[in-house]
């Protein structure tokens, strides 16, 4: 069983530092960061930010482990971290995300 996180981070450095903290503690095989625009209420205001958006890729079983290091990493009060089931994939590679992860 695998997964996808979906994670936003405040910006690019810091999901940079998230996602290499990630692959190399083996917790996920890979991630993916792209820049977004997002807009969101935020303590009674609606806020507009650049952020970064990060995908990150692993087994179920490590769900748990990542997502309290993203937590711990991360710089918001209240971090998106959001767990997206992957019904199917390429075997080889969802054979390399068992490879590469703990």
């Amino acid at each position: 069983m695998y997964r996808m996180l979906y994670i936003t981070a405040a910006d690019e450095k810091e999901a940079e530092a998230i996602a290499a903290t990630l692959v190399e503690e083996r917790l996920v095989a890979c991630v993916t960061m792209l820049p977004v625009r997002s807009v969101y209420r935020w303590e009674g205001a609606v806020q507009h930010d650049t952020e970064t958006v990060l995908f990150a890729k692993t087994r179920a079983d490590l769900v748990e482990r990542a997502m309290a290091r993203i937590v711990e990493l991360h710089s918001y009060e209240v971090p998106c971290v959001l767990v997206l089931p992957i019904e199917a994939g390429h075997r080889p590679y969802l054979d390399w995300v068992d490879e590469v992860t703990e």
